[in-house]
């Protein structure tokens, strides 16, 4: 069963990395915004396993590697967003090196 569960987690790993290497410039911070929903849901219901009680050391410890890694993507995502949406907003009048406003 283990082996199993490598294979579709390799295989998973290729799949993720051949669609996200094809996605254009333009859509990234869209599917990024997608992703940080996925991982909210990933963060979600590993907490949700480890409440209800891991049974074995090897299931803590995946469960620890995975809400690690979707808190890590949700707020690293979260922070990417924030900074892309504050390139949109409005800045104040700033001061040229002729000191006439622009």
């Amino acid at each position: 069963m283990l082996v199993q569960n490598l294979a579709v987690l390799v295989l998973a790993g290729f799949v993720g990395f051949a669609v996200i290497s094809k996605v254009p410039n333009t859509l990234h911070t869209p599917l990024m915004s997608g992703t940080n929903a996925i991982h909210g849901i990933v963060l979600l219901g590993g907490l949700i396993v480890a409440g209800l009680g891991a049974q074995s050391a090897l299931d803590k410890v995946l469960l620890v590697i995975a809400i690690t890694f979707g808190t890590i993507n949700v707020v690293g995502g979260f922070l990417v967003t924030d900074r892309m949406l504050g390139m949109f907003k409005d800045r104040p009048n700033r001061i040229s090196p002729d000191r006439t406003k622009r």
